[in-house]
């Protein structure tokens, strides 16, 4: 009895792991959120790339680079390094994903050539993917071995994902500082006497390396000052087959993953957030509004989770979560189609801004629930085997999180690109229409509440077999920690 008051009490992460591990996440998703809002903005608008296009493109690149994900899983399960099988693999990464960062946003001089200006944004966000998987997979699998203790994990997991969360929000303020700077950049906020004009390239470089060399920094602190705290057996050669029957084997992670593929929707307006500000409040500049609404719900989501993990459990908070995002999503695409027929309505307008932060409120359940499953399937499978296999679950999970983000992205391009977007813009700047019309603002913001809430829905129906909860959950952290006791 007192091994398992002990495993569920004893705190062994101390504060500036805490936040060495939260600014790490922090710093990585600023990064990738970099890239999910303004590349296919930048693609189009300053190398004329097609969008509907560029997001087939980075579906493809994603896919293509999927493969990647089990093969860095194996060689943390294999590594033999003295820094921790995770931690070295974080280091390999940073060099790599700060240069492809900068890359992808050059201007390049052959961007008159359509096939040749594709074939560049396909090889540089494929190069980049491998790189950002370097670091991703580890970054996320670290979590199942900073402690021992499952309630400790679940409040440094929410803490961090807190931080992570934010972080992928974060180029909406650094885009602004950047174009403060840059010579010429205050025209794009309409300082100086100008009016709204498109970003003109210097500004999307300058902003990714700034943002890359600030993330890596913040990335390289987990590292630095994390402990792998979990035992596990270094070195040990895992195949290709083995890490396949691991995960046929580990129902509940599979439940997991599945759920996340049907829900795959779920945070594509992250995707399309540049093109929604500049349809639905008149400049992409305003990006920051919709972000930093969105975000403070998010927040707030990822910091009541632990509170309602204790009382309900991760499943029901999961299942009661995905039901909400679907009913709030629906009700915000109503108050909305009816604000853009009367934006003189204050009443509309505050609903509006009210039901885009109540969408956020939703957020915990496709960011942070998952990477507390995984580290209880991860206990799950070492219970039931032996064996702890955390690069396979956390690769796995990795590759489901980049591929359902390049789902959700290209599914949002569509929408984009079937509502006449492109086309307005360039009529826009040729200066024979004034704005959007009704028609683009409907479609566009369907694909940005609607459809996430409808995914969000479906993701539920795994989740109902998912079993590791309660007593069982309690019952393998307690055996677990008997059994290294021993060993």
């Amino acid at each position: 009895m007192a091994e398992k008051t002990d495993i569920t009490t004893q705190k062994h992460m101390n504060f500036k792991e805490i936040a060495a591990y939260s600014l790490g996440l922090f710093g990585f998703q600023a990064i990738v959120g970099l890239l999910n809002s303004y590349q296919a903005e930048f693609d189009g608008s300053i190398l004329g790339a097609d969008i509907a296009v560029v997001g087939i493109l980075i579906l493809i690149a994603k896919i293509v680079s999927a493969v990647f994900d089990p093969v860095v899983g194996n060689l943390i399960d294999r590594s033999k390094s003295k820094r921790g099988k995770f931690k070295s693999m974080i280091l390999y990464s940073i060099a790599p994903l700060l240069i492809m960062t900068a890359v992808i946003f050059i201007d390049v001089p052959f961007k008159n050539n359509r096939m040749a200006t594709y074939i560049w944004i396909f090889v540089t966000y494929l190069i980049w993917s491998l790189a950002m998987t370097l670091g991703d997979v580890p970054s996320q699998g670290i979590a199942s071995v900073l402690t021992p203790n499952p309630t400790e994990r679940t409040n440094v997991v929410s803490i961090s994902n807190t931080f992570k969360q934010v972080g992928f929000s974060a180029c909406v303020v650094i885009v602004p500082i950047v174009c403060l700077i840059v010579p010429n950049g205050s025209q794009v906020f309409g300082f100086e006497g100008e009016t709204d004009t498109p970003m003109i390239g210097n500004e999307y470089f300058w902003t990714a390396v700034l943002t890359a060399v600030l993330g890596c920094a913040l990335f390289a602190l987990i590292p630095m000052l994390n402990k792998e705290r979990v035992p596990y057996v270094s070195g040990e050669k895992t195949t290709a087959k083995d890490m396949l029957n691991a995960l046929k084997n580990n129902k509940p992670l599979m439940l997991v993953i599945v759920s996340y593929f049907l829900g795959f929707g779920r945070q594509m307006a992250m995707g399309i957030q540049v093109q929604a500000a500049n349809v639905l409040l008149g400049s992409q500049n305003l990006v920051a509004v919709l972000g930093i609404v969105t975000a403070i719900g998010s927040m707030i989501s990822m910091a009541i989770c632990p509170v309602l993990i204790k009382k309900l459990g991760e499943k029901n908070v999961y299942l009661i979560m995905s039901v909400y995002g679907f009913a709030v999503s629906v009700l915000s695409f109503i108050i909305g189609c009816l604000w853009f027929r009367n934006p003189e309505n204050t009443v509309l307008t505050v609903l509006f801004y009210l039901f885009l932060f109540l969408i956020g409120l939703q957020f915990g359940a496709v960011t942070l629930m998952p990477m507390i499953m995984t580290a209880d399937c991860v206990d799950y499978y070492e219970y039931e085997t032996g064996k702890r296999m955390e690069g396979a679950a956390y690769s796995v999970l990795t590759l489901t999180i980049k591929v359902c983000l390049a789902l959700g992205t290209a599914l949002g391009l569509v929408f984009v690109q079937l509502s006449g977007y492109s086309d307005t813009v360039a009529q826009i700047t040729a200066g024979t229409v004034s704005g959007f019309d009704v028609h683009t603002k409907d479609v566009i913001f369907f694909a940005y509440t609607v459809m996430p809430g409808i995914l969000a829905l479906l993701s539920t129906i795994p989740m109902f077999k998912y079993d590791i909860v309660g007593e069982k959950k309690a019952k393998i952290a307690s055996e677990l920690a008997a059994r290294r006791e021993a060993k």
